[in-house]
């Protein structure tokens, strides 16, 4: 017997029927709190998921720097830069819109990709705002630098070849200031998630292929000549005060 006719001979309309199958389609979405569920609006989410960040101008004028081009200095903002900005919004509201009884590897998945967002967000903001200088260390991280590893000279061996065991992979060579000790240590990080605990980042350099790969190809040598040719270092003698006077520590101590 036909659809229509079965419907018929137990007394349901067709409109009835339809309905029917329509309510029961529903119901494994509305089950499982999946793209049936609405996303809170802004002002309903925690603060910690509003999810409205903004991505910072570059604090300097691209087309000024030395052996780094303007066209790869605004692809790497916009592109690189701005995409974590706009991955970590996504990321945050999509957080904020779990039902209570979500399972527990979606918060487990999303969590990750909000530190990697999040993490290459204020890496890449830290590392363009340590760019657009003249290369020439100031008074304050020399010091530090030279009590530490014996000499600016040596401190700068250690940090281009940290950078240079990154070539051809990923990753952040980031000069770091420990205020348990107020010594200085060169790390190695890889995937925006590795960096030394209750450290503070000085001084960074963006080793992935996209900080220097349309300039120089697999060139990797030549992006860190290019990289300290442009040095900031009166930003990083300002972060380094600012770390040292909000530990309490004063100056740091060899």
């Amino acid at each position: 017997m036909e659809p229509d006719r079965q419907a018929e001979s137990l007394g349901i309309t067709r409109r009835t029927a339809l309905g029917m199958l329509g309510a029961a389609a529903a119901l494994p979405l509305a089950a499982s709190g999946g793209a049936a569920a609405e996303s809170p609006s802004p002002g309903d989410r925690p603060r910690v998921y509003r999810g409205e960040h903004t991505p910072k101008p570059l604090p300097f004028d691209p087309a000024r720097l030395s052996g780094i081009s303007e066209k790869l200095m605004l692809s790497h903002h916009q592109n690189n830069y701005g995409g974590a900005v706009k991955r970590l919004n996504a990321i945050e509201q999509e957080i904020a819109a779990l039902p209570p009884d979500a399972a527990p590897y979606r918060m487990g998945s999303l969590k990750r990709e909000a530190l990697i967002a999040g993490n290459s967000m204020r890496l890449h903001e830290l590392y363009f705002a340590n760019l657009g200088g003249t290369g020439r260390a100031g008074a304050g991280f020399a010091a530090l630098a030279a009590a530490w590893f014996g000499s600016t000279e040596a401190w700068e061996r250690d940090f281009r070849k940290t950078g240079l065991s990154l070539a051809g992979g990923s990753g952040w060579v980031i000069a770091t200031w420990d205020p348990e000790t107020g010594g200085l240590h060169n790390t190695w990080a890889w995937d925006h998630m590795h960096g030394f605990a209750g450290g503070v980042p000085i001084l960074l350099m963006d080793m992935y292929e996209h900080a220097y790969q349309m300039d120089y190809g697999a060139d990797a040598s030549r992006y860190v000549d290019a990289f300290f040719a442009n040095l900031r270092y009166d930003e990083v003698d300002r972060r380094l005060a600012a770390a040292t006077a909000h530990a309490g520590a004063g100056k740091p101590q060899p």
